[in-house]
């Protein structure tokens, strides 16, 4: 049990006891918060629970807290206890108990850590879901990243979880690559043009341009003088982007008729499976990929549209269907079908979280783009309208991520083709640095990506000093073979020998793991692992080089050698949460 847990039993007896003498009257007694002090000569640990209820008591909150105290159950943990200020109780502790979190940490191995707050809660995590139009680039990378990393952090918190990517494969986005891919594609047949301005236009366009090419030769080629044939002018030429580019979409689509289907998948397909396989080289898998076109197809899309209009939610204007997400708080009403007829973005989320809501999800945690803000409110507001609990829909916002490289700020642009992909990230720092990074700071917060200090082997690069701190527990582990000395049975080890400040540093560190990942999952905020592997790094280093692990008195080596162990489990442990490796050299 938890060191908190245990203290929050102590003060709960108390108060019963209290109730017993009818010294305290018998009400809902509140959480008994048990919080770590920020300063040792305040002990370990601090409850305010008596000033929660002075009130109710009828009693001054430090006379309450002097009945509490007195009613305390005797326990070996604790050491003594003391009132503080207002009304405060603290609670200093025996060294038994971060023994004990040592003994714990050996013997439950890779599963230390594990909560069951979660327990019973069936959760979807949907993250990156970047439309299939190119390839990952940075921005895409911490979404990864986090989404990852917080799926992982909700499962060892006792959740069940499923992670899943939404492919967009419907829609304008997808038709603007198609054309893209087409454009390029006649340029290879001979044809020359102004390139649209609105289109796609990275070198990426050209590859699948040219497999089209290869294999199917001069099938799709049109003479470009046709296909320009009634498409509006471009905005260079003093008409509109948009315009111009959905006249192009119309006509590939005229040109081509049944082969445009062909030239549609072919770029989807091949945007999509790059994504798929870099997502996997980041040790990123999705336990789904769901199409959106499935939703189009199964009639789920054409059942949440009735299933709104039935409900008096929508209304015509322009020869659109609207929805009327002012009801529920958005600031506008939103555009459900178009006066073309076609379904917007919108319905397609409606129709998604409807599907998520309907396989039986207690909570869906969406992931999205911080540029993506203006879309909570309305689908927040669809749920309502569908009579679904729009508390059980949570968004969260990832920032994008600035590059820096000799402090420089690099340019990202994905339309024009001049961003950096997450798969030239990697080859430049690695995974394991790309991953730690991404998730040092709140997702909601901006970050700035330093290159050369995540390539950098100093202890100024975090997930450099926290991997060398693990590398170099192995190392002496590596050295006790190589003296051939041995380690006795951990539960052996005599772990009251371990009275240094630096010992008591790592296993008041080591004790705090459970608290860190139980508020990390809760939160949903992975940082709070990445910040606690640097704590426990700086302190094993501080220890390391004040102190010598292979004495010759066996019992002391015994108990230092438990001690690094233990820690070396929590920083792989924590390492793992984050999706980073765990090196045994460096």
């Amino acid at each position: 049990m938890k060191l908190k847990s245990q203290l929050q039993a102590l003060v709960s007896d108390a108060l019963k006891a209290l109730v017993a003498e009818d010294l305290l009257p018998e009400i809902d007694l509140p959480e008994i918060n048990i919080d770590r002090t920020r300063q040792k000569e305040h002990g370990d640990f601090s409850c305010n629970i008596a000033m929660v209820l002075a009130k109710n008591a009828g009693s001054a909150p430090r006379d309450l807290a002097q009945r509490i105290v007195d009613r305390l159950p005797a326990s070996k943990i604790v050491a003594k206890v003391e009132l503080a200020g207002p009304g405060f109780i603290n609670f200093f502790l025996t060294d038994e108990p971060l023994y004990q979190v040592v003994r714990d940490v050996i013997a439950e191995g890779s599963e230390f850590g594990r909560a069951d707050i979660g327990s019973g809660q069936k959760v979807i995590v949907e993250f990156v879901s970047a439309n299939p139009t190119g390839p990952l680039h940075v921005g895409h990378g911490r979404g990864a990243a986090y989404g990852d990393a917080l799926a992982r952090l909700l499962r060892t918190a006792g959740y069940e979880v499923s992670t899943e990517y939404y492919v967009n494969d419907a829609g304008r986005q997808m038709n603007i690559l198609a054309v893209s891919v087409w454009l390029r594609y006649l340029e290879l047949c001979g044809e020359e043009m102004d390139f649209p301005a609105n289109a796609y236009q990275g070198d990426y366009v050209w590859d699948i341009a040219a497999s089209i090419h290869r294999s199917k030769g001069d099938a799709l080629h049109r003479k470009i003088d046709d296909v320009f044939v009634g498409v509006p002018p471009d905005e260079p030429l003093g008409g509109d982007k948009e315009s111009h580019i959905d006249g192009l979409i119309d006509r590939a689509k005229e040109l081509l008729a049944d082969d445009y289907a062909l030239l549609f998948d072919q770029g989807l397909n091949e945007i999509t499976d790059n994504i798929r396989r870099d997502l996997a080289e980041f040790g990123v898998e999705f336990d789904r990929w769901f199409s959106e076109r499935s939703l189009h197809n199964s009639g789920e899309m054409e059942k949440a549209i009735q299933t709104l209009e039935s409900g008096g939610y929508l209304y015509e204007k322009e020869g659109a269907k609207w929805f009327r997400s002012t009801d529920f708080g958005d600031e506008k009403d939103r555009v459900i079908v178009r006066d073309n007829g076609q379904s917007t973005y919108f319905a397609s989320d409606i129709a998604y979280h409807l599907d998520k809501l309907d396989r039986g999800f207690d909570r869906l945690i969406d992931i999205w783009g911080a540029d993506h803000h203006g879309y909570v409110a309305r689908v927040k507001a669809a749920l309502q309208a569908l009579n679904a609990d729009k508390d059980r829909f949570e968004v969260l916002l990832v920032q994008f991520a600035i590059l820096y490289r000799g402090g420089e700020k690099l340019a990202m642009s994905t339309r024009s083709g001049e961003f950096v992909t997450l798969r030239e990230l990697r080859r430049e720092v690695g995974n394991d640095a790309a991953r730690f990074f991404y998730v040092m700071r709140k997702c909601e917060q901006h970050m700035d990506f330093d290159l050369d200090l995540a390539k950098s082997r100093s202890n100024e690069n975090p997930v450099f000093y926290v991997q060398y701190a693990h590398a170099r527990i192995c190392s002496v582990m590596s050295q006790l073979s190589e003296k051939k000395m041995e380690l006795a049975d951990p539960a052996d080890a005599r772990l009251e020998l371990l009275t240094e400040e630096h010992e008591k540093d790592i296993m008041n560190e080591l004790s705090r793991y459970q608290e860190v990942i139980e508020s990390a999952a809760t939160n949903h905020e992975p940082h709070q692992v990445a910040y606690y592997l640097r704590e426990l790094a700086n302190y094993f280093h501080s220890y390391y080089n004040a102190s010598q692990f292979l004495v010759d008195d066996k019992a002391v080596r015994d108990a230092r050698l438990v001690l690094i162990q233990a820690t070396r489990l929590v920083l792989a442990n924590g390492l793992g949460l984050l999706g980073v490796s765990a090196p045994e050299s460096m």
